[in-house]
């Protein structure tokens, strides 16, 4: 990349980010520290009040949905980022690989957060746990045990339901079937899985359990979070509906386990305030930060011992696959280029 050009991309983010200059300001003050965060306000805002009352460190967050990782690449060493907020090991790989990330030197974190769910050398830290289910439909499907091997059986021709094989959380279940069973053995699957698709996919995990709730399929895959967000969207009375005729079936439990992801945090590389972006980062491994980050959006707590909320405990107890995702962040790669090479994203007549 040429000077000329490296600057006007670096502009060009500038004028996305306009809070940019106000962060710059607020790295210079103590007792404070800079986020940026793809997670929404309603998900972070408490646990950064509860982070204040309990260290008197002030938070300023930057929230965008995309372009936050090549943002801070593009400031460099003037970067005021202290912390990145973001979820799946897809985008947790991908700040480390830019070069953003630097590793985080903490024995509390190393006691809370389990090896599998932490960067190799802690360049990222897990926060929240999602599993990747099967919606099954109550009135249609009886069964209350499945596999992900068994969504490539031809008895669920034209009965799933599969957002975008290329979204990130498919990705990293597609990783982690390679690196359960290889990469042929996955290709052939993934096939069979296409082949029993009751569409072409499209839309989001809710729309997914839509389609099962309108009887175009019978089964979908989604995360565990999103029977929660639909259950308590006020906004979207229609959805939980759409939740109640649907029940969640842990794939695997009776094995190696469910397929699990994260959510989690990088400390920038440049970090302006990294004593305070170090505590932030142990608070939210803390009891108390695992309580708050893993109830407010329905997800289960990465650190063991804490209690799951009563609407998480209501789905049943699961088995969780104990594969490292580092080891599924090496295997993502070619896991994308299955989907492309099977054609996944063309739909079961392609």
């Amino acid at each position: 990349m040429s000077m000329r050009s490296g600057l006007a991309r670096a502009l060009a983010l500038a004028l996305l980010f306009p809070a940019t200059a106000l962060l710059t300001a607020h790295a210079e003050q103590a007792g404070e520290v800079n986020i940026y965060s793809y997670r929404q306000p309603y998900l972070i805002d408490p646990l950064l009040a509860e982070f204040a009352a309990e260290t008197g460190i002030k938070a300023n967050v930057i929230y965008a949905e995309k372009g936050l990782i090549e943002r801070i690449e593009a400031e460099g060493r003037n970067s005021p980022a202290d912390v990145l907020l973001t979820v799946d090991i897809g985008n947790l790989s991908q700040a480390a690989a830019a070069g953003i990330a630097q590793p985080i030197d903490s024995e509390a974190i190393e006691a809370a957060i389990p090896p599998s769910y932490r960067g190799e050398s802690n360049e990222w830290i897990g926060l929240t746990r999602r599993a990747r289910v099967v919606y099954a439909s109550k009135d249609r499907v009886s069964q209350d045990a499945i596999t992900y091997e068994e969504l490539a059986d031809p008895k669920w021709r034209n009965k799933i339901c599969v957002r975008s094989g290329q979204h990130v959380y498919n990705v990293a279940l597609i990783a982690s079937m390679i690196a359960h069973h290889g990469e042929e053995w996955t290709e052939q699957w993934l096939r069979g899985v296409k082949a029993n698709l009751a569409r072409k996919p499209a839309g989001n995990d809710r729309l997914q359990v839509k389609g099962v709730y309108a009887g175009e399929c019978d089964i979908a895959l989604g995360n565990t979070y999103y029977m929660g967000a639909m259950l308590t969207d006020e906004k979207n009375p229609e959805q939980k509906e759409w939740a109640n005729s649907v029940r969640i079936l842990f794939p695997n439990t009776e094995d190696r386990g469910t397929h699990v992801n994260v959510s989690g945090a990088v400390l920038a590389k440049h970090a302006p305030h990294k004593e305070n972006a170090v505590k932030l980062i142990e608070f939210l491994a803390s009891d108390r930060g695992q309580q708050i980050y893993a109830e407010v959006n329905n997800e289960y707590p990465v650190k063991d011992g804490v209690p799951w909320s009563a609407l998480v405990q209501s789905w049943g107890a699961f088995k969780p696959d104990p594969i490292s995702l580092n080891e599924i962040a090496a295997s993502r790669k070619k896991a994308s280029e299955l989907v492309d090479e099977v054609g996944f994203d063309d739909g079961p007549s392609s």
